[in-house]
C-alpha cells in the first residue's frame, strides 16, 4: 500500500473530532473558532471544508487545488481579532497556528492509520509525512516550518502538547462539537461513538484540560471498538473504503463548475 492509499483510507476520518479539539486546545485558534465558527447551526461545515481541502490536496487537479486553497483564503481573510478582553491574538494566516493545524491532521490520521494496521515501515512513513507537508503549504505555511523529519516533528508535537490549555470559552466550544444541538438525526445518532472516539485519541493530558471524565468503563468500550475495527475495516473492498476521497472530489467538482465557494 502506497502513501496515496494511506491517505485515502476513509478510516482516517475517525481522526477529525480530536485533531479539532488538539486545535481548540491552542487558546488563539479555540477563541477564534467561537468569534467566527458556527457550529451549532452548521456542524458538520468544518470537517467537510477540512476532508475537501485534505483530498483535494493530495489527490486532486492542479484546478481542484487551485479552488480549495482560494477557499481557505477566503475563509480565512476575516478570521482575527486583537486579543481584546482577554482573549488571546488570532489571525487565521499566522504561519504557527497553521503549522499545528497540519500537525493534528497528520497526527491524528497516523494515530488512527496504526490502530488499525500497525505500523508503517520507514520509508512509506516518510512519505505520508511529507504529503501532510504539502497540505500545511497549501494552507498557507511556509515551506521551511514544516519539521524536516519526523524525528523533529515529535519534538515539535511534544513540546507543542505541553503549551495546550482551555479555558471556559474553549471548552464550551469543544462541547458544542461533541454535542451538537441542531445536528441531523444520523449524525446525533452517530454522536455517542463519535465521542468516544475522539475522546479516547486525546492524549490524556489534553482530555483532562477539557474536564472531559474518562472511566475505564469508557476505556473499555474504546478498545472493543477498535478491535472490531482492526477485525473488520481492512476486509472492506477498496470502493467502500475509499468511497470518501471520490465523493468529495466530486463535490468540490459540482461546486466549482456552479461557482460556489
Amino acid at each position: 500500500m502506497g502513501a496515496p492509499d494511506i491517505a485515502g483510507e476513509a478510516i482516517l476520518i475517525a481522526g477529525g473530532g480530536r485533531a479539532i479539539l488538539l486545535q481548540l486546545a491552542d487558546p488563539a485558534i479555540g477563541h477564534g473558532v467561537a468569534d467566527h465558527s458556527n457550529f451549532d447551526s452548521r456542524p458538520l461545515d468544518r470537517l467537510h471544508a477540512t476532508l475537501t481541502f485534505a483530498y483535494a490536496t493530495v489527490f486532486g487537479t492542479p484546478e481542484q487545488v487551485a479552488e480549495v486553497r482560494a477557499r481557505v483564503n477566503n475563509a480565512h481573510g476575516p478570521v482575527h481579532s486583537a486579543g481584546l478582553a482577554g482573549s488571546p491574538a488570532y489571525d487565521a494566516f499566522s504561519p504557527e497556528l497553521q503549522l499545528w493545524v497540519a500537525a493534528t491532521l497528520y497526527d491524528s490520521a497516523m494515530s488512527v492509520y496504526e490502530l488499525v494496521y500497525g505500523s508503517l515501515d520507514d520509508a512509506t512513513a516518510d512519505l505520508i509525512y511529507a504529503e501532510y507537508g504539502q497540505l500545511g503549504m497549501n494552507l498557507q505555511m511556509p515551506e521551511g516550518l514544516w519539521p524536516p523529519d519526523r524525528d523533529a516533528f515529535a519534538d515539535y508535537w511534544n513540546g507543542r502538547l505541553s503549551s495546550l490549555r482551555t479555558d471556559r470559552t474553549t471548552r464550551s466550544v469543544a462541547q458544542r462539537m461533541l454535542h451538537p444541538r441542531s445536528a441531523p438525526l444520523p449524525l446525533r445518532l452517530a454522536m455517542p461513538l463519535g465521542r468516544l472516539v475522539s475522546v479516547g485519541l486525546l492524549p490524556a493530558a489534553v482530555r483532562e484540560a477539557y474536564g472531559i471524565p474518562w472511566s475505564a468503563a469508557n476505556q473499555r468500550r474504546y478498545t472493543r471498538v477498535w478491535a472490531l475495527t482492526r477485525a473488520i475495516y481492512p476486509l472492506l473492498p477498496d470502493a467502500l473504503r475509499h468511497w470518501p476521497r471520490r465523493h468529495y472530489l466530486r463535490r468540490l467538482d459540482v461546486r466549482r463548475l456552479d461557482g460556489h465557494t
